[in-house]
């Protein structure tokens, strides 16, 4: 009967250096060749069961112990550090390397060079990153012009940067590039858009001349709170909503049924729309919204005439 490995506690959930731990004693090389470890980067390792393929925690934790002096964590994986939603979950790990550092590639690697002072960098959730501004300031500059907007919007969702900083920071680096890109994702940057898709439905239809219209808006008659919804022209009382998958569940659902009642009551029109919508049925997606407005602009016949 073969005997369990020897598991340090110090080691059972998070990635470590196997040099390190063989010259402290812990494990063997031999032992870290076992089917106990997991090899995640050169001289990097995690025990099986914190080994979890698309647990980007993980893999941060195991490049911010590759880092040479100077570099970061950085971009999408600074800002979903932050708690932006902005990653796939295979999206490999952003560093960002000042210009004369240099780090072995690797498939889980996305490097990125730039200039980066020592304001730019900072510590959270006990690894190295770029500042929460920095990393808006960097995602903003990044196309597709629809994913920067997204990653702004998000990082200023999470309150960890302001509209009117990252406007002076931006400003005060005009001739950084991509910067033309991130002057327009500022002009339609919406701290209170609550998700990355309710930012691309918004986005939707500005670019299709639909606008403007106010976010996150709050409904009330006869004085009494009725609801608030994504986006909303409140003149014509059309409210325009994403719904996610949540919305699905029994709970859920019931609450949204008696939601659109009262809202009906209240002489509100809502239009509801899931991503397919957005992202594979845009063009019937702008049109169901104008027609409503059309129909919300038309004026009302008198009573008794079709």
């Amino acid at each position: 009967m073969s005997v369990p490995a020897r598991v340090p506690p110090c080691l059972a959930s998070l990635p470590f250096r196997g040099s390190r731990a063989v010259s402290e004693g812990l494990l063997t090389w031999t032992m870290l060749r076992g089917p106990t470890w997991v090899r995640l980067l050169p001289d990097v390792y995690v025990h099986r069961h914190g080994y979890r393929v698309d647990d980007h925690r993980m893999w941060c934790e195991a490049v911010a112990l590759r880092l040479p002096p100077g570099a970061v964590l950085a971009g999408r994986s600074a800002a979903w550090l932050f708690g932006a939603e902005v990653l796939s979950r295979d999206a490999p790990v952003t560093v960002l390397l000042p210009t004369a550092v240099r780090l072995r590639p690797h498939p889980r690697l996305t490097v990125v060079r730039s200039p980066l002072p020592d304001e730019d960098r900072t510590r959270f959730a006990g690894l190295p990153v770029t500042t929460a501004l920095r990393t808006a300031f960097d995602l903003g500059r990044l196309g597709p012009r629809a994913e920067a907007l997204v990653a702004v919007d998000a990082l200023l969702r999470r309150r960890v940067v302001k509209l009117s900083a990252l406007r002076d920071y931006a400003e005060a680096r005009s001739g950084w590039p991509g910067a033309p890109l991130l002057r327009e994702v500022l002009t339609l940057a919406e701290p209170l858009s609550e998700s990355p898709m309710e930012t691309r439905l918004r986005l939707l239809l500005l670019d299709a001349g639909i606008g403007p219209l106010t976010a996150q808006h709050e409904i009330r008659a006869a004085g009494r709170f009725v609801a608030r919804v994504d986006l909303a022209c409140p003149v014509l009382r059309l409210a325009i909503e994403y719904d996610g998958d949540h919305h699905r569940e029994r709970a859920h659902f019931r609450r949204d049924v008696a939601r659109l009642n009262a809202l009906r009551a209240a002489g509100w029109v809502v239009l509801r729309f899931t991503a397919d919508d957005v992202l594979r049925r845009p063009d019937a997606t702008v049109a169901l919204v104008r027609q409503a407005l059309a129909e919300r602009r038309a004026p009302t016949p008198p009573h008794g005439h079709p």
